[in-house]
């Protein structure tokens, strides 16, 4: 009997829910962005799946039931639209930015990596952050110093683990360093100048006609979302 008074109040309590891909990079400030969400809209359960951008879109492109995409940047979004895939054009709804990262140095710069031993980045090839590391490395002249060097994770947040592991730096994006996880460590951070590496535009990609969804996809374009992003490091 118990047992099912506790489904019936699970049920009434989230008369529907919906299924959100986040981009990793998303881990930590999604669930404030939800529980925000939850005060104006408490009867939809936001279940999120998180993992790189890439492997998320090739998941999507093979019938995976997301029912909204937060990429890390337009690109996929704008890929998956071009192949009939989403309800609405993309929207960016936060711009990332990204920083080195080290448990063992404070002096941290850009000119400085060719110094350390092992520098973790993710992977440019299915993150936009790995890409924008690899972008900030070129224009400042240090890539072909410092390629030898660098080791590749399959996420953002798994930059971190390199770190903790014994990589000497790692770049990362800004949110990152705001999750309580994070802040629990002593750590070292700075920010790679913007001017480096393109706008780290992140987009929002509707895929389902759930009408649920789309109140989600439409609160992480108001304001009260944009504030919670910029106190997660977003621009």
């Amino acid at each position: 009997m118990k047992k099912f008074l506790f489904f019936i109040l699970s049920v009434s309590l989230f008369a529907s829910q919906i299924y959100v891909a986040a981009s990793a990079n998303l881990t930590y400030v999604m669930p404030s962005i939800v529980k925000a969400f939850n005060k104006k809209y408490p009867n939809i359960k936001v279940r999120f799946i998180t993992s790189s951008s890439g492997k998320l879109t090739a998941q999507i492109l093979r019938g995976a039931p997301y029912d909204i995409f937060l990429s890390a940047n337009m690109k996929y979004p704008k890929f998956l639209y071009s192949k009939g895939i989403g309800i609405l054009p993309p929207q960016i709804y936060a711009r990332g930015k990204i920083g080195l990262f080290s448990l063992k140095y404070k002096n941290l710069s850009l000119k400085n990596l060719s110094n350390y031993k092992t520098i973790a980045i993710s992977k440019p090839q299915t993150t936009p952050y790995g890409k924008a590391a690899v972008e900030a490395f070129k224009n400042s002249s240090i890539y072909s110093k410092i390629k030898d060097k660098l080791v590749y994770a399959e996420t953002i947040p798994a930059v971190i683990s390199y770190v903790k592991n014994g990589a000497d730096v790692g770049v990362i994006s800004k949110s990152l360093i705001y999750s309580n996880n994070i802040k629990r460590m002593k750590f070292y951070y700075k920010d790679i100048n913007t001017s480096l590496y393109k706008p780290i535009n992140q987009a929002e990609l509707l895929i389902s006609k759930n009408l649920d969804a789309k109140k989600f996809y439409q609160f992480l374009l108001t304001n009260k979302a944009r504030k919670i992003f910029k106190k997660f490091g977003y621009q």
